[in-house]
Formats: structure tokens, sequence, C-alpha cells
């Protein structure tokens, strides 16, 4: 291993595949020194799976004649995208993994931290950590000295790490932002649908937020999903995720990435708590036959739109792509796998300060299929839709929509 920034250049060389990683484990430091070192390195692909929020740079513009390929689209990359140089891959985040671990991977740009011990851990986020790991032809670490990493991620092992530079100055945090008074309606409503013991997974925003905040009066509830954030944070503090009913990773908190403040940063890496927290890869919390193992498992998604039949548009506004598939309907069908599992898809009933519904005739483009959801929430009111006819399922979407919009969607009927 070298430690030496001249040995960026002969490791990243013109043409190379690179992956980068994405959202809270993004290497800024390391990306600055690739900026700032390797300009000879022309025609450069990098891959990554950016948050709109957190990753805010366009690797196209980070080297000669870059490109760029991406399973999920930021406003920072759009202009990019227009031009040709982004690539746009729709897939879910459990195929992704696969593809990361087959797909050419000349170098990969990844993202570590001291633990309380002294130990070098990757993080916060291990999404594609190992299929990565098992496919690139080099490895490049950048060693962040900002904050302390989780106990609970996968240990740097230093023979497989071709080159590791300490370059890192920036906090891997994400803002906790506001819940509206619509986002809590949702969350009051979807609240009511969880039971004690049951396993959740939720995403990040002002609704999932509004969720969790609603859950101060249930007990024994398990998580395992794609991301933790400062609500789940505050329900394992008080008692009420303890994942003592998990049939499996009994006690555990399973999942991919910590996302949020620096305060659950400082948590995950001293409190005593923290050690039940466990990170793994999409081969794992985004897996089938995982999941199914766990019983009452419950999904919450959101959507930019459903239409009457309970198709679902999670990444199109209009004609343009504004995120991405991720991980959302790995998670649907994982719950429909679960004894006991629920699928929930929630959304305020309008969009462009009320001008718009969200609950459409027909959606723009299908994320999810009519057979991934079970249950959908607006601020005015949940739709089971599980063995419902096409007739049925329209009836109850229509009820939960917006009143302005209610007869303009029964007309179309």
């Amino acid at each position: 291993m070298k430690t030496d920034l001249k040995e960026l250049n002969s490791l990243l060389c013109p043409g190379a595949s690179v992956y980068v990683g994405g959202s809270c484990a993004e290497p800024r430091g390391l990306l600055d020194a690739v900026q700032a070192h390797c300009q000879g390195s022309s025609g450069v692909h990098y891959t990554q799976f950016p948050l709109g929020a957190v990753n805010q740079r366009d690797l196209t513009r980070i080297t000669p004649d870059a490109s760029m390929s991406v399973f999920f689209m930021t406003p920072y990359i759009q202009d990019s995208f227009k031009e040709g140089r982004v690539n746009f891959i729709p897939m879910h985040m459990r195929t992704a993994f696969d593809y990361l671990r087959t797909t050419k991977l000349d170098v990969a740009l990844l993202q570590a931290a001291r633990d309380r011990n002294g130990a070098l851990r990757y993080g916060p986020n291990v999404d594609f950590l190992d299929a990565v790991l098992a496919n690139a032809k080099h490895i490049i670490v950048e060693e962040n000295n900002s904050f302390v990493a989780p106990i609970g991620t996968k240990l740097v092992d230093t023979l497989q790490v071709d080159l590791l530079l300490d370059v890192g100055r920036e906090k891997p945090v994400f803002p906790v932002g506001d819940i509206d008074d619509v986002s809590n309606k949702i969350g009051e409503q979807i609240a009511t649908l969880i039971k004690d013991g049951d396993c959740l997974q939720t995403g990040i925003g002002a609704v999932p937020a509004a969720i969790l905040a609603n859950l101060g009066e249930r007990s024994d509830l398990g998580f395992h999903g794609g991301l933790m954030d400062d609500g789940v944070l505050a329900l394992i503090r008080n008692g009420n995720m303890n994942g003592s009913r998990k049939a499996i990773d009994k006690g555990k908190h399973i999942l991919g990435m910590a996302l949020g403040s620096e305060e659950l940063l400082d948590w995950l890496a001293h409190d005593p708590l923290a050690e039940g927290v466990v990170f793994k890869s999409a081969n794992y919390t985004h897996e089938v036959s995982v999941i199914g193992q766990l019983d009452n498992f419950v999904s919450v998604n959101s959507a930019v739109e459903i239409d009457l039949m309970g198709q679902v548009n999670a990444e199109v506004a209009g004609t343009k792509q504004i995120s991405g598939t991720g991980g959302s309907v790995d998670f649907m069908r994982s719950a429909k796998a679960s004894g006991g599992g629920r699928s929930i898809v929630a959304l305020a009933s309008t969009a462009r300060g009320g001008t718009v519904s969200r609950i459409v005739p027909r959606v723009t483009l299908v994320t999810a299929l009519r057979t991934d959801v079970d249950i959908v929430v607006t601020e005015f009111g949940i739709a089971k839709l599980r063995n419902e006819s096409l007739a049925s399922r329209a009836e109850r979407l229509i009820e939960i929509a917006h009143p302005d919009f209610r007869d303009e969607l029964k007309a179309g009927l």
C-alpha cells in the first residue's frame, strides 16, 4: 500500500473505468486530488449512485473528456445528461450490486475513517462496497479524519488497498429537515398501520421522518433497510426499536448507510447501543431471500405520482428524469415475500402548490407495478389495495385524492 499523492496519476490512467462511492461515502477530498493531479487522464468513465442532496459534484467535469454512468439522477448532472456525457441506467439497487460485481472496474475511489479504537473502516455507506472490492483492479482510499467511523462498518483490508491518502476533511452529514403539516398527517396515518414487533424499512425525507416520529408508543420494532436516519436513531435510543422479534439478525439493525446529522454519526461511533447497528451491502439489505425470512416486514416508500390502477412513478416529473429506480421495488417485493408483510406508498396528494394532483388516471412512467403495492397513504386517508379489483382500487384511490381533483378523476373512469 502506498500513501504518496504522486502515485494517483499512475493508477488513474487515461480511459480508465472508475467507480466512485456515492451518497455519504463520496470521497470528496480524493476527488479534489484527482482534479488537481490527474488532468493527463483523459477519457475516464466514472460510475456512481449519487443522491441529490449529498452528491453535488458533476464527475464529468473532473478530468478531460470524462463521462459518467449513474443509477440515480440529481440536479447537478442534468446539464451533462442533456449533453450526452451522463448515461442513466435504470436498475434496482439489488441488480446494481450484481452489475458492479461483474462490469469492468479499473479503479475504485472509496472513503474510510478511523473508528474509536483506531481501526480503519469504510463508510458510513457500504451499499455496493462488497461488489466493488471484489471486482475493481485497484482500490484507492481516502482517509477522512473529520469524523469517527461507525463501529458496525467493514474494516479496511490494507493488503487490498493500492493507495491510501489522508485527504478527507468534510463530515458526511445530511441535514435533518422540518416536518411540515402534510407530511405529519401522512405520518400519523401510516403509524396506525405499524404494529408492535413489525420490522421497518423507510426512506429519507419529511414523510419518513414523520412516520418514525409517530411511533413512540410502539415496542419491539425491528429495522432492515437501505438507510438509517435520525428518526431511526430516536426509536433505538427510546427503546421502541430493539429487533427482539426478528427471526434473523435478532437484536440487530441492518442497513446500508447512515444518512443524517453529526449527532447520528457520533452516536454510531461511540454509543454502546450502536454495536447493534450492522452495515451490509445491497446484496443483503435489498435481497428478497433475506427479507422474506423476516415476518411482518413493512416497506414504506415515496412516489412522484400513482395512478388509479396502483402503478407508481417514483422517478420522472413530466418528461424529466429526476431520480431513479433505487431500492423501493426491491423492498416492495420483499414485503410480499414476508409473512404478514406490507408494502406502503406514501405521498402528498398534490404538487406544485396544490395545482397538480399526484393521483392521476395513468402515470407517466411505471417504476413499481400495480401488483407491488398494498397500501397507499396521502394526507386525506388510507387506500388498501391488496386483493382489490381494478374498479375498487380506483374508487379507494380517488377517496384519498385531494378534494379539488376527485370529480375530475371520477369523470375519467
